[in-house]
């Protein structure tokens, strides 16, 4: 399966989220960083969209890109039976209020680096393969507004446990959010690679 990603912001550039991908052979990935180089037409020719990217243009440009057509693109595209998953910086969407809904929440805060624990929920289909396991990452502080949202992972830390991984359906699509994957320990972790697996599966349909 070929999986369209977006990536590349200041806070969290390209090449933390493509180390992590390289570490999955059984997908395809056609990575795009600059802003500029996605479309909705382009969009529409895939499956799933992996989005770990906020709302600058790259990591070097930081003026917003996400406009209101852009918004009603990503709704649009999952409506009609596309897969969105949004990893750690693809939930920073706090004040956009239409990807924010898609999403079903969106990141607050987080308090420094430190260890977090992700602990799946066991006999998850989203969690098949994976043990808890801890890395050093941002604790993502979530807002979820979705109450029907299924959340199938925690985060924990000395701040607290997070919702750290959740599914929704929109339309005929399929939306899910992994808070994980500030740092290159975290996004190359076994466990955080059989996540995304279990991810694009699950928003696939499969």
């Amino acid at each position: 399966m070929r999986v369209l990603v977006l990536c590349d912001d200041y806070w969290h550039p390209g090449k933390v989220a493509r180390a992590g991908l390289a570490q999955i052979s059984s997908l395809e990935w056609d990575i795009i960083e600059p802003a500029g180089e996605w479309s909705a037409e382009k969009m529409s020719g895939y499956p799933v969209v992996l989005f770990a990217k906020s709302n600058e243009i790259t990591a070097t440009q930081r003026e917003p890109w996400v406009t209101p057509a852009v918004e009603q693109a990503f709704v649009d595209y999952v409506r009609a039976g596309g897969g969105l998953l949004a990893i750690h910086s693809g939930t920073v969407y706090k004040q956009l209020p239409t990807m924010r809904a898609l999403l079903g929440g969106a990141f607050d805060h987080h308090p420094p680096q430190c260890p977090v624990t992700i602990q799946p929920l066991q006999g998850h289909p989203l969690t098949a393969g994976v043990e808890p396991f801890t890395v050093q990452d941002e604790h993502y502080h979530m807002l979820l507004d979705d109450a029907g949202a299924d959340v199938f992972m925690t985060t924990s830390s000395e701040h607290g446990e997070q919702p750290g991984g959740w599914t929704r359906l929109e339309g005929q699509g399929r939306v899910c959010v992994l808070t994980p994957g500030h740092t290159e320990q975290a996004f190359t972790h076994p466990g955080m690679s059989r996540l995304i697996c279990n991810a694009v599966a699950w928003c696939a349909g499969e």
